[in-house]
């Protein structure tokens, strides 16, 4: 199913205030073989495809009565209020390999949480691959059923990758392990009666000390 969004040119003009307060947002689109073009998008529009194709699908931009095979590349967001303020979309050659970055989908139960207590740890969410656009995945799932110690770890190259795709993360990349949870230890009570007669006792050796 292709992912669509409309777009228009943007008037340098008119002041990027403006855009966002009309509830748009400014964008930008280049390639290879696309010069640099700004346009202007629906916010929640745009939302709603970020939403469904991440940065790693590809998506149908229209703009100005053509349609662009691209790649959400960039995203500015406030962080204050969470809105997009900008957008950035890579312009694909067809049949051209291309390098992202694909979200990973854990699953499964690490038997190391399960009998022994442990924390599955998360290293990466993450890793980098290259494709053409048609093979590209939306996500990798990758599954911590084998994380059955401390010991065990899954790395980068055990991740299951579709036909066409290859690795470009360091194939021993951590990806996910358990950790054992560690005891904490209580400290023990300070006495200050103890502190408090050596204080004490301190100040009445010095006051026995005879001046010189």
């Amino acid at each position: 199913m292709t992912i669509s969004l409309k777009a228009t040119k943007r008037d340098l003009a008119v002041k990027l205030h403006n855009i966002r307060k009309e509830g748009n947002i400014p964008a930008v689109f280049y390639g290879p073989k696309e010069a640099s073009t700004p346009i202007t998008l629906s916010e929640v529009e745009f939302v709603k495809v970020w939403r469904k194709a991440g940065e790693s699908s590809i998506i149908a931009l229209e703009a100005e009565g053509e349609t662009h095979d691209a790649l959400i590349h960039e995203v500015d967001v406030d962080p204050v209020t969470s809105k997009v303020r900008h957008a950035d979309f890579y312009i694909v050659e067809k049949g051209k390999k291309v390098q992202v970055h694909v979200p990973i989908v854990f699953e499964g139960t690490a038997p190391a949480v399960k009998e022994l207590g442990g924390t599955l740890t998360k290293v990466l969410h993450e890793v980098e691959i290259e494709a053409k656009p048609a093979d590209l995945p939306h996500e990798l799932v990758v599954s911590v059923d084998s994380l059955v110690d401390y010991e065990a770890r899954v790395i980068a190259k055990d991740i299951k990758l579709p036909s066409g795709v290859t690795l470009i993360t360091d194939p021993e990349e951590v990806v996910a392990l358990v950790s054992e949870v560690k005891e904490e230890v209580e400290a023990a009570p300070v006495d200050l009666s103890a502190i408090e007669i050596s204080v004490e006792k301190g100040k009445k050796e010095e006051e026995e000390v005879p001046a010189e």
